[in-house]
């Protein structure tokens, strides 16, 4: 493409009708060309900003099952379709190549770090999780009162949770038995 100083933004600018410059007069061709992200994804998926408390929510345009953008959703009352900056960097968190794909494991009395797969090291969480549970599980307690629970299992809940996480959670580790159940914003 051959560019003459015809193009340059300042003539546009006197010879057309955007005067002051902040309209056509000052974009250039390559701008003109260039398609978003967001037109081109083929679905929209509704997702939680993962960092802080506050629950914004997003949009997370996807093409060809790889997300493509991330930004913030227009229709959520919480964050009316804003990020902080943090949130603004989630599509890097998901995406980025420096990004974890293997749990590092190191078994008990071992001196080595392993790597597993992720569905491995859960199906190993979830095992341990079910064996405390059914070692420690007590039906009636010393006074003879029926107490159906487990003190063997325990949840600390962190800030980054937002309220849906911690009533999930709640749920999850109430129907296990546990009792104590705690989040790290009361402490």
């Amino acid at each position: 493409m051959v560019r003459t100083p015809l193009d340059w933004p300042v003539l546009r600018q006197l010879r057309g009708p955007d005067v002051l410059g902040r309209g056509p007069a000052a974009r250039s061709r390559d701008t003109e060309e260039l398609t978003p992200r967001t037109k081109t994804a083929d679905r929209v998926v509704g997702s939680v900003c993962p960092y802080c408390a506050v629950g914004c929510a997003q949009r997370v345009f996807v093409k060809d099952e790889k997300v493509v953008q991330i930004e913030g959703d227009p229709d959520s009352p919480v964050n009316r379709g804003r990020l902080c900056p943090k949130g603004s960097a989630s599509k890097n968190l998901v995406t980025s190549p420096l990004r974890q794909q293997t749990i590092r494991y190191r078994a008990p009395y071992a001196t080595e770090w392993q790597e597993l797969d992720l569905g491995t090291a859960m199906e190993m969480v979830a095992d341990r999780v079910v064996k405390a549970r059914n070692d420690t599980w007590q039906d009636i307690d010393e006074k003879n009162r029926r107490v159906r629970r487990t003190l063997g299992i325990a949840s600390l809940g962190g800030a980054t949770l937002d309220n849906e996480e911690n009533y999930l959670i709640k749920k999850l580790f109430t129907a296990m038995g546990a009792i104590q159940i705690e989040n790290q914003a009361r402490i």
